[in-house]
């Protein structure tokens, strides 16, 4: 056994299958990384300053909100995100 594998070992390394299981496509799944994948082509091209994320769970028991942002909008975009999470909520009844 060389030292790399002796390290895996010690170390408690769970292997991953070698192979992705294939996910069933949904429009759903979709139109989040497409939104996703637009914000990040945005911040490489250096044309963001803020990111405000609200989150729902799938059964929408539970909802969260992230953000990155320069100094002077964090007030501005939790309160965004206050109301939009509120709008949410609401119309999940």
């Amino acid at each position: 056994m060389s030292k790399f594998e002796r390290a895996l070992n010690d170390a408690n390394v769970v292997a991953f299958p070698s192979a992705a299981t294939e996910a069933v496509a949904d429009e759903n799944v979709a139109s989040i990384i497409e939104v996703l994948q637009d914000q990040l082509k945005l911040a490489r091209e250096g044309k963001l300053r803020s990111v405000a994320v609200v989150s729902v769970s799938h059964d929408g028991g539970a909802i969260g909100t992230q953000w990155s942002c320069a100094h002077g909008d964090v007030a501005s975009l939790i309160g965004k995100l206050t109301v939009l999470s509120h709008d949410m909520m609401a119309a999940r009844n």
